[in-house]
């Protein structure tokens, strides 16, 4: 059975070494005492939680899975609800939540710390509370007064859960296709009739209600995405206290069978003229749904960097302990038959890779919070602007590219198990499996592409981009007279120029051809995530330099040695294929294929 450790003092090298969370949060009136202490305090606790409550539970989930009964309801696996209930009791729903609405108020860079321990511990069940908190954004954003009142401080505190109704049979991200319809009612609510699918948590018994906000078309509704509206459809229809009154036509209509993430309920749901309210304007939900989909997609990323974390702990101490064969350079441990396979080149091939993309995500997800944290917070109305444009351009990376850098980890970490990673004993192959969706919901991967090369990069000719070049450009003009960054900041300076007249040539030939940006879409979103990875490694380097007698910071300075010669290279191949443009893809007939 695998096993997991809460990477705490990782946490406090990016939280306190390399970002000065503290610092940048005394700058937020709202988190102005939010210092290095609490900070600690809350994620040991955290880290508690998870690795003794939700951790165990992982593999056994995995196993029973979700099942859905006669009378239409899902019954999690055994140990979930009272893991649901520890959770709540414990206050960790409310983390970062308004206090307006029930919340603790703490600053998002904390709650994308726990974000990675929970997904780290037991990714199916922490779905169920992200979304939840999705929801809760959702409304705090659109909502009428009274359906804040209602529904907020009941989501905050757990007592109700919360999905995200989209995608229909017959059409998935292309959500103008959607057919679902609300038809207004005389007492102002309207009667949602539709089918979704691929709802997680649509069905389960861990809370007392569930929060259903459902895009439908209204009867006068425009064609395609300009005529969807947004709508709260509870499962159990509440009064203006709360108490919960009759069922609501919802229903799950069958179970998902599904590769991984077992223990999380992925339902169809069967909307039969249920009672639904407007959420904003109508024809306006997707916008008022965004909100919900963009913190999805960042929650998403985190799943992948909780699991790369937990493979990479298991393939190491595997590593230290399984003997087989003899090092190259002679025997490591004489007094054994065989030396630990950690000592073969390709084997710390495998797992700094897994280290380098790990610990690389960490950094730039952690930074990414800081960004939420000054873009809803910070007293200069500029800085709050200049912060949500960082987060806008980058959100579609670190859901992407964390998502494939998952994948790729979780592979390895079986890899080093060898034949016992391919077995169920271990664990490996269900963090393979449960890292293999993070690449298609929440936005396929290749849909995270096209929406940061056309939307993010060309929709306003590169200002966002421009904007994160020039922290890159201060960083090296700053760090250039140190002969021992050389290393680190030549080949950073070198991979933002590039990328500028990359982002041209694309641009340049996407006017005269779109296909030329779907082309090249995925390549270049390897080459911008490589980009953010070079220059938070070189960070990290930078901070590590200043404690050369420490062995921590002399591992993170390894680290990064190997993140710049092994894996920044891909950056040319990428940049090649980003180059070669769309007749090649393109000029194939289809009926030839």
């Amino acid at each position: 059975m695998p096993y997991y450790t809460p990477p705490l003092r990782e946490l406090r090298f990016v939280l306190h070494e390399l970002l000065d969370a503290p610092a940048e949060l005394a700058q937020l009136p709202a988190h102005q005492q939010t210092g290095a202490d609490l900070i600690d305090a809350v994620l040991e606790q955290a880290g508690r939680f998870c690795a003794e409550v939700l951790h165990p539970l992982n593999r056994s989930g995995d196993e029973e899975g979700c099942q859905l009964l006669p009378d239409g309801t899902v019954r999690t696996p055994a140990g979930f609800r009272e893991a649901w209930q520890r959770f709540c009791e414990a206050g960790w729903p409310t983390l970062t939540c308004d206090p307006a609405w029930g919340g603790q108020g703490m600053p998002a860079v904390v709650g994308i710390a726990m974000q990675e321990m929970m997904n780290a511990a037991n990714q199916a069940f922490s779905m169920y509370p992200g979304l939840t908190h999705g929801a809760y954004d959702c409304l705090l954003a659109h909502g009428t007064p009274a359906q804040k009142a209602l529904y907020l401080p009941r989501l905050v505190s757990g007592e109700w859960t919360g999905t995200m109704c989209l995608t229909e049979p017959h059409c998935g991200t292309d959500l103008g296709l959607l057919r679902t319809r609300a038809e207004p009612q005389a007492d102002g609510s309207h009667r949602i009739t539709g089918t979704k699918i691929f709802i997680s948590s649509g069905e389960h018994d861990l809370a007392a209600n569930i929060v259903h906000l459902v895009l439908a078309r209204l009867p006068d509704a425009p064609a395609g995405t300009r005529g969807i509206s947004l709508f709260i459809v509870p499962k159990f229809l509440p009064a203006d206290d709360g108490s919960l009154g009759a069922r609501n036509g919802v229903r799950a209509a069958r179970l998902e069978q599904k590769m991984g993430i077992h223990a999380n309920a992925t339902c169809v749901m069967d909307f039969d003229g249920a009672t639904g309210h407007l959420v904003g304007e109508p024809n306006k939900g997707l916008n008022a749904m965004f909100v919900m989909m963009n913190a999805a997609r960042i929650g998403v990323g985190m799943q992948s960097l909780g699991l790369s974390e937990a493979a990479y702990q298991n393939a190491l101490f595997y590593a230290r302990e399984r003997l087989q064969s003899r090092s190259l350079t002679g025997a490591k441990a004489p007094g054994s038959a065989a030396d630990p396979i950690i000592v073969h080149p390709d084997v710390r091939r495998m797992l700094l890779t897994q280290r380098a993309y790990t610990e690389g995500g960490r950094a730039f997800a952690c930074w990414l919070a800081l960004q939420a944290d000054r873009a809803d917070h910070h007293p200069d109305p500029a800085q709050r602007q200049a912060s949500q444009e960082l987060l806008a351009l980058l959100t579609p990376v670190v859901k992407a590219f964390l998502t494939d850098n998952g994948f790729l980890c979780t592979n390895l970490a079986l890899q080093v198990f060898g034949g016992h990673g391919y077995v169920r004993d271990n664990g490996m192959e269900q963090f393979v499996r449960d890292a293999r969706i993070n690449m298609i919901y929440e936005g396929t991967n290749t849909i995270q592409s096209l929406d940061l090369l056309a939307r993010k990069v060309l929709g306003d000719g590169g200002a966002r981009l421009r904007a994160f070049g020039a922290l890159i450009a201060e960083f090296v003009r700053r760090e250039s007279g140190r002969a021992d960054m050389a290393e680190f900041i030549t080949p950073l300076a070198e991979l933002g120029a590039r990328v500028e007249t990359l982002t041209v040539e694309i641009g340049t030939r996407a006017l005269r051809d779109p296909d030329e940006a779907g082309a090249a879409a995925v390549d270049y979103l390897r080459v911008i995530g490589h980009l953010v990875f070079a220059y938070f490694w070189a960070r990290i380097a930078r901070v590590a330099l200043e404690h050369p007698d420490d062995d921590f910071h002399r591992g993170k300075l390894a680290v990064a040695r190997f993140y710049f010669a092994r894996l920044l290279p891909e950056t040319e191949s990428a940049i090649r294929g980003a180059r070669a443009g769309a007749s090649s893809l393109m000029s194939l007939d289809a009926a030839l294929f």
